[in-house]
């Protein structure tokens, strides 16, 4: 083969190469694979909301895992996003006690709290507070943290295909509920060594891609910290949970556990249904009761003496 030959065959082999470079270069240009968006998170639902960090989920349309991106400004900034169309949900992401089983999907994306003990706020022994009585018929019911404070939006659609300047703009709001319980004349709280109280049949978590307030139909029981004014005699407590009864009405049942000085161990139980179902505000519940006698530990004469390993109930009437 002669020099000559070699060349000719050389130089089409570069010219080639050169338009295939060339054909790659531009369809890249004309048709971009990621594209810069502005995220603006706009608070006009919850304008006393400022969490420390937020997150947002990109759902693409034709399927695949969502797409995280974390902002340490809750009113947003720019990322970098594949260009196509997506569904989303939004949520602050400052939270300890918020758990995420499913996030496949925008519409089955799902946030709960972790499971507990029961009397996990007295900070007792385990065997100071084994056995504890629950309500009736929720005996079964899992017993779950409160909830943190979250703030949740989504979108159905967001197309960056077709945008100049890309944008997207959720309105979180509040997605929880916050319940106050006041006990007022409660008897005999100089003796009480610990208390705690706990509300059954909550829902046990939210689906925040269907809006905020697409709750679970499972029911769980949570725990809360009561607070003794003895002098008063008054009891304080506040939980957060999702909500209540998504579907289908349900019995609430209120019960506070107290241990005494003696080491007896008394609980009393309350429904609120009504007042946890009627409250205006389901945002902002508070359930008020009256009553709550405490019998004095031994030593007071009464001649009572109740075992120290057993839970005793004490019936209460109570007149709204």
């Amino acid at each position: 083969m002669t020099k000559r030959l070699y060349q000719h065959i050389f130089m089409g082999a570069a010219i080639l190469t050169t338009m295939a470079s060339c054909k790659h270069k531009e369809l890249c240009y004309d048709h971009p694979h990621s594209t810069d968006v502005n995220v603006v998170f706009d608070w006009t639902k919850a304008p006393q909301a400022s969490p420390k960090s937020m997150a947002l989920y990109l759902f693409p349309e034709k399927g695949g895992e969502a797409l995280r991106y974390e902002f340490t400004d809750h009113k947003g900034g720019s990322i970098r996003v594949p260009t196509e169309k997506y569904k989303a949900v939004c949520l602050n992401s400052d939270t300890k006690n918020i758990t995420y089983p499913d996030i496949r999907t925008q519409q089955t994306f799902y946030v709960s709290t972790p499971s507990t003990q029961l009397l996990a706020k007295m900070n007792l022994s385990e065997a100071a507070i084994a056995n504890a009585p629950r309500a009736e018929g929720t005996e079964k019911e899992p017993v779950h943290l409160a909830p943190d404070m979250i703030w949740t939006a989504h979108l159905e659609e967001i197309d960056l295909k077709n945008a100049k300047e890309p944008t997207i703009t959720l309105y979180p709001e509040q997605s929880v509920s916050t319940c106050t319980v006041e006990i007022r004349n409660a008897k005999n709280l100089k003796y009480v060594n610990a208390i705690s109280g706990t509300l059954s049949s909550m829902a046990a978590g939210l689906f925040p891609g269907k809006g905020s307030d697409a709750l679970s139909e499972d029911r769980v029981t949570i725990p809360f910290e009561a607070k003794m004014t003895p002098d008063k005699g008054i009891i304080d407590g506040q939980l957060r949970m999702f909500g209540h009864c998504s579907s289908r009405q349900t019995q609430h049942s209120l019960i506070i556990y107290a241990v005494l000085a003696d080491a007896s161990k008394w609980y009393h139980t309350y429904d609120v249904t009504d007042q946890v179902h009627n409250a205006p505000d389901q945002r902002n519940i508070h359930i008020v009761l009256d009553g709550l006698p405490i019998p004095k530990p031994l030593g007071d004469g009464s001649g009572f003496n109740p075992s120290v390993d057993n839970w005793h109930s004490v019936d209460v009437e109570i007149e709204m």
